[in-house]
């Protein structure tokens, strides 16, 4: 499949970007729509051409960005995005690097290639988590080009909507692009696309922040706040808006991380069940423990109540498959993929248990 005509716009600062996104997002998505979704307005004033008899219409972004480009080159060839304008950012610099501070914290670059964080020794050591996240993503060329920013950024996926335009069609298309339905649900209104990040859940089990620079300037946010839970409008981030750093917080440096991934290839694919756990000890008993999910929800999520069930106890494997039965209450998933709901629930509470376990050890 080939992809639509664009111009491509090449910044080679942040302050430049900006003015690319002010100038070419439109007014109206600007205050309106998230960035890099499938909806907004036409910034020709013309219609798309997807337009049909029985769904409601969703016109193009006419602005997109790209980092590494591993997600929106090939949901253009699909013709899920077909913008005027696609804003390259990869000569930004001064959005790239691992950045320890002196507090013990670390400062992580929006553009920081997946690999880069894989093979970082300083996050090796005191956020283990984050580097084996990172080292399960797609393959080794696919991390070489994808960053954190884009990661935690990632579309939500559906087996309804990661199809090509004539499948789409075949199908009525869907709310997240084009349609009024959702396949997933079809009783409501809700779409329930799924996120496929990895970084995402390790990055909340670490109470990360993300920096969001705009024309009005930068402000700092947890992660946990970035989400919304809806699956086409899945991040909280204006057309003219960029992610330009990630924060780790010195209080969580050193505590042990782990994670697992259920995915068809296990060279390449996007998880369709993922759990980041990091665990604190103190002498043999627990001090701390967090569980992040993912590609079983709309958002990646924490599992609520789990350092309250393992605190100031002795981790054993009857504890650890309570906290497996936690997450697997926590997880939702839908026929999003080709793999059922239930082996995708069952798989959350199994890796769960072995994560905890493993992490503990």
């Amino acid at each position: 499949m080939s992809l639509p005509q664009f111009r491509l716009l090449r910044p080679r600062t942040l302050g430049e970007a900006l003015d690319f996104l002010g100038k070419y997002s439109g007014h109206e998505s600007a205050h309106t729509l998230p960035a890099q979704t499938s909806r907004g307005p036409d910034g020709r004033g013309r219609p798309s051409p997807h337009e049909h008899s029985r769904g409601r219409l969703s016109p193009q972004v006419p602005i997109q960005v790209i980092a590494g480009g591993t997600d929106l080159i090939p949901s253009m060839r699909q013709k899920l995005f077909e913008p005027e304008y696609v804003l390259d950012l990869r000569g930004i610099d001064e959005m790239r690097g691992i950045r320890p501070a002196a507090d013990g914290g670390v400062a992580i670059g929006a553009l920081t290639t997946l690999r880069a964080i894989e093979t970082s020794a300083f996050l090796q050591q005191h956020y283990p988590v984050l580097t084996e996240a990172a080292a399960t993503v797609a393959s080794p060329v696919l991390r070489n080009m994808g960053t954190i920013g884009g990661n935690i950024c990632l579309d939500t996926r559906c087996l309804w909507y990661n199809q090509s335009l004539t499948w789409r069609k075949g199908c009525g298309f869907c709310i997240k692009k084009d349609g009024d339905l959702c396949h997933v649900a079809p009783g409501g209104t809700k779409c329930w696309a799924t996120f496929s990040g990895d970084t995402p859940p390790a990055l909340l089990c670490l109470n990360a922040e993300i920096e969001i620079a705009g024309p009005s300037g930068a402000r700092r946010i947890a992660l946990h706040e970035f989400y919304t839970g809806l699956g086409d409008n899945y991040r909280k981030l204006q057309p003219n808006e960029l992610v330009t750093r990630v924060f780790l917080p010195a209080a969580l440096a050193d505590y042990r991380g782990v994670y697992r991934k259920l995915r068809v290839r296990g060279s390449i694919d996007y998880p369709l069940a993922g759990v980041a756990v990091v665990v604190k000890r103190s002498n043999e008993h627990i001090d701390d423990a967090r569980v992040g999910i993912t590609a079983v929800n709309p958002a990646p999520v924490l599992v609520k109540g789990v350092r309250e069930m393992v605190a100031g106890k002795a981790l054993d494997e009857t504890l650890a498959e309570a906290v497996g039965d936690l997450a697997a209450k926590t997880a939702k998933p839908l026929t999003t993929s080709a793999l059922t709901p239930e082996y995708r629930r069952e798989m959350i509470r199994v890796f769960t248990k072995r994560a905890v376990l493993a992490a503990n050890n």
